[in-house]
C-alpha cells in the first residue's frame, strides 16, 4: 500500500483521542497498546481459526484494509511470529499480570475497554446500518453481568447520549489468561462515535471536545461506583 493510502487507512482505523477520553481515571490503571492495529490487533484472537474477522483478512495481523483492498504483502511464518511475539503477547501478558494483581487485592477486576468508531460504516464492518448510536456498549456473555450492562446504558442515556448494546460493535476485552475461565473478571466495552468530538475529515478535535470528554468521564465514574 502506498504512503497516502496507508495514511488514510491509519486515519480511518485509529481510535483518535481515546487516550484523553478514557485515560487517567481515578482508581484505574491504563493499559494502552503501543502501536497501530495495522501492525497487530490486540483485540483479535491470536489464532485466526478462532477469529471471525480473519475471514475478511483482518485477523490478528491485517492482510486487507478497511475497504478490503490488499494492505501488505504476504508474511512468512517467521515474520508473523515476530510481530505476535513483539507486540501481541507482551500486551496480553501485561494485562494478565495487572488483572491478577487487582484480583489479589480487591477480589475482582473490572476491565473497561475504550474505543471509538466512525459515523459512517466502513466497508469491512459486519453491521452496515446507518442508524449508529453515539455510544456503543459492548458486552461479553461470560464476563459482563446484566446489572453492569444495564447500568451503563441507563447512565449514558441519562447523560443525553443515544446508546445501543453490541451495535455496531460487540464484545469486550479480557486478558487471555482469564478469558471465559474466571468470573471475578468483569468487562465492558465503551465505543464513542467520533463525530461527537472530532472532525473525521481532518482528524482534529471539535470545539466541544472537552465538554463531551467531561460528560463521558462523568458517566464512567458513575459506572465505576457500581463496582
Amino acid at each position: 500500500m502506498q504512503a497516502p493510502a496507508l495514511q488514510r487507512e491509519i486515519d480511518l482505523l485509529t481510535d483518535w483521542f481515546t487516550d484523553e477520553i478514557f485515560g487517567g481515571l481515578a482508581g484505574a490503571s491504563d493499559v494502552i497498546f503501543p502501536v497501530s492495529r495495522l501492525v497487530v490487533d490486540p483485540e483479535r484472537f491470536e489464532n485466526d481459526q478462532h477469529e471471525p474477522m480473519a475471514g475478511r483478512g483482518m485477523g490478528v495481523i491485517y492482510e486487507r484494509s478497511s475497504n478490503q483492498a490488499p494492505l501488505r504483502r504476504g508474511l512468512s511464518a517467521g515474520e508473523r511470529r515476530a510481530l505476535i511475539d513483539g507486540y501481541y503477547r507482551p500486551h496480553h501478558r501485561v494485562l494478565s499480570e495487572l488483572t491478577a494483581k487487582i484480583i489479589a487485592r480487591y477480589g475482582q477486576c473490572f476491565i473497561l475497554d475504550g474505543h471509538s468508531f466512525p459515523l459512517v460504516p466502513l466497508p469491512y464492518e459486519v453491521d452496515h446500518s446507518l442508524a449508529r448510536p453515539e455510544i456503543c456498549i459492548g458486552t461479553d456473555a461470560y464476563h459482563t453481568p446484566a446489572w453492569l450492562r444495564d447500568a451503563a446504558v441507563e447512565l449514558f442515556r441519562e447523560a443525553g447520549f443515544t446508546t445501543a448494546i453490541n451495535h455496531p460493535f460487540a464484545g469486550a476485552m479480557v486478558a487471555q489468561d482469564f478469558y471465559q475461565t474466571d468470573k471475578r473478571v468483569i468487562a465492558l466495552m465503551i465505543e464513542v462515535r467520533r463525530d461527537l468530538y472530532m472532525d473525521e475529515r481532518n482528524v482534529k478535535k471539535l470545539a466541544v471536545f472537552d465538554s463531551v470528554r467531561r460528560r463521558i468521564r462523568n458517566v464512567i465514574s458513575e459506572i465505576l461506583n457500581f463496582n
